[in-house]
């Protein structure tokens, strides 16, 4: 599946969630990429569609949710190698230096790992969502070591004002025992 622009909300209430996720979907012409619970206790929603849909779709989500809401996004013209990441269906011959962008949020994690894609020559691994992490969520890639480091500061100043990167690294060399458990 290949996105142009997508948006998310997440929210701090199932029930909350699965209602905003409907009226999401009513409100405008977008297609559902997931809607979910993930931990603790929280839900998660993703559109994609041409942007005025997808921004129409997102706000009809904040007004739904309110307080629930923990953190949301639109991202338009979203870096291709996101999708496969979402998914865990990226292919990757193998594993150069290593980078890790850790955020208390999904949405936040997503919003790293775009900036992260556009900023250098790196593969996106994957984005995990805060399924049993008590709600944290991390993006993992590789490629040279200075496309690595380029792209975890890219990814980090990518956040903005979305919920706080709790921690990043960069490792140079990872040993093949961990390579093994990452592919």
């Amino acid at each position: 599946m290949n996105f142009k622009t997508i948006g998310c909300v997440e929210l701090n209430s199932i029930a909350i969630g699965i209602k905003t996720a409907d009226e999401m979907i009513k409100a405008a012409n977008v297609e559902l990429i997931m809607a979910r619970p993930t931990c603790p206790g929280r839900y998660l929603i993703m559109v994609t569609g041409d942007t005025g849909s997808v921004k129409s779709s997102v706000e009809t989500g904040q007004e739904i949710g309110r307080e629930m809401i923990i953190d949301q996004f639109v991202i338009a013209s979203v870096h291709e190698s996101v999708a496969p990441a979402l998914s865990g269906t990226t292919v990757a011959p193998g594993i150069d230096a290593l980078g890790v962008i850790e955020t208390s949020t999904t949405v936040a994690s997503i919003l790293a790992a775009d900036a992260a894609a556009k900023a250098g020559q790196i593969t996106l691994l994957e984005i995990r969502f805060a399924a049993g992490m008590a709600g944290k969520s991390f993006v993992t890639f590789t490629g040279d070591v200075g496309s690595v480091e380029a792209s975890v500061i890219a990814g980090v100043e990518g956040v903005g004002d979305s919920g706080p990167v709790l921690s990043h690294v960069v490792i140079p060399s990872p040993s093949q025992e961990l390579k093994n458990t990452l592919l």
